[in-house]
């Protein structure tokens, strides 16, 4: 079965931008003809980050999986073994800063809860480098477990 798939991508380390090129250009790798959608890029502030840390360049992507071949663990798994490639730690701290970090937001309209992964993503209806850069691609689309759209989530947010 085809799943779309919301992942955000964040690099404050290194060349930002061609940290999101080659994260954007991986993504297409496990989509379902290559077929990928991608929001506009946004900088933001380091949300609970370390003192000091260089801002964040943001975007969203969103891509059809195979949901046979390529379950939610096996999505995360992939993700974080290119973030590695990419020059993040594998032993990281805690929202340390990184050259490229790929979260899955949303895996179709599922709800999923194993092994440390929860989809949807527990804070992204509450992040703004998330549903801004996802409110140029979804925003009418509620996340499973909200009732408003990720436009009236980000409306709420700015308030």
């Amino acid at each position: 079965m085809i799943v779309r798939v919301g992942i955000a991508l964040g690099s404050n380390l290194g060349d930002r931008r061609l940290e999101l090129e080659l994260g954007i250009v991986y993504l297409r790798t496990l989509s379902v003809d290559g077929w990928l959608c991608e929001s506009p890029w946004i900088e933001t502030e380091p949300v609970g980050c370390p003192p000091g840390s260089p801002p964040f360049l943001n975007t969203i992507a969103e891509i059809e999986v195979d949901s046979v071949k390529l379950t939610p663990l096996n999505l995360l798994d992939c993700l974080k073994e290119f973030e590695v490639e990419r020059g993040r730690s594998p032993l990281h701290d805690h929202n340390a800063p990184r050259p490229l970090d790929l979260d899955i937001i949303y895996y179709g309209n599922e709800r999923f809860d194993q092994m440390g992964l929860i989809i949807p993503h527990p804070r992204a209806h509450l992040r703004r480098f998330v549903l801004e850069p996802l409110s140029y691609l979804r925003p009418n689309l509620v996340l499973p477990g909200q009732t408003k759209t990720v436009a009236e989530l980000l409306t709420e947010l700015r308030k």
